[in-house]
């Protein structure tokens, strides 16, 4: 079954709405998520709209980490997840999505990026 990122035929109610909806269309076809996950670094390009290509990140264990308080950036190893706020889930299956807690050599760091759609992890520490 495709995926579509288009408005719902149904009402809330179980009703439908006007015929105004346009059926499904190649603009409209989403995919999976990546899942990033802790290992050894796995990337896959997929072909994006406009024939681009996205960098799409399935594993890493390094991340790109900055320091606010020294203003500089370090290439850090990541060894688990601690919080992920999409889904309580992600935490103990060491998923990465953007907004997670990770836990790096240097401290926890929060994920300010999408790696499944950018192909690279980029974090603050906290």
């Amino acid at each position: 079954m495709v995926i579509i990122q288009s408005k719902s035929r149904r009402k809330p109610s179980g009703a439908r709405y006007k015929s105004k909806i346009i059926k499904k269309r190649q603009h409209l076809i989403g995919r999976l998520p990546a899942m990033t996950k802790v290992g050894p670094v796995k990337i896959q390009s997929i072909r994006a709209r406009g024939n681009s290509t996205k960098l799409r990140l399935l594993n890493t264990n390094k991340v790109n980490v900055y320091d606010p308080k020294t203003k500089t950036y370090s290439i850090e190893t990541i060894n688990n997840v601690t919080d992920s706020p999409a889904d309580k889930n992600f935490i103990r299956r060491n998923i990465i999505t953007k907004g997670a807690v990770i836990q790096t050599s240097k401290g926890n760091a929060k994920v300010t990026n999408r790696p499944g759609q950018d192909g690279i992890v980029n974090a603050v520490l906290v």
